[in-house]
């Protein structure tokens, strides 16, 4: 097997892992609703899930380990995802900033860097972020 396949397949169950947790996050308020569902496709094309695998994680409970990146940039990714599937409904609820913190820990981040990322996250997608914050972001 060529060293490419062996990346392809890497990268096909880490995005399977991202996608069903993405999911998990979507259904912990019960049931997936029309504006999380639209979302949840979306990333489902974005990751290249088969309609196979897409079934298999919507009707399972999940079943896919966090799969951690090295790179900084992969793991803030992940999360800003996760973070435009629990904002789709424009409400985070505590069983959703449960799953968030085990999500976070488990790309890496210690408690601490967690509850920090996800304090400055929730600001900025609800809006509360202070002037100097707004004003890096336009810069940016």
């Amino acid at each position: 097997m060529p060293i490419l396949d062996l990346y392809n397949h890497s990268e096909k169950r880490r995005n399977l892992a991202h996608f069903a947790s993405m999911a998990t996050l979507a259904a912990v308020d019960g049931e997936i609703n029309e504006r999380e569902l639209k979302v949840i496709d979306r990333f489902a094309r974005k990751l290249g899930i088969t309609e196979e695998d897409y079934k298999e994680v919507m009707k399972k409970s999940n079943k896919y380990p966090i799969d951690p990146s090295n790179s900084k940039i992969q793991r803030l990714e992940r999360l800003f995802d996760l973070f435009k599937i629990i904002f789709a409904d424009h409400d985070i609820d505590e069983e959703e900033m449960v799953l968030l913190k085990k999500y976070a820990i488990g790309l890496g981040y210690s408690i601490k860097k967690a509850d920090a990322i996800i304090k400055k996250s929730i600001a900025i997608f609800t809006g509360r972020i202070d002037f100097e914050d707004y004003l890096y972001l336009i810069k940016k």
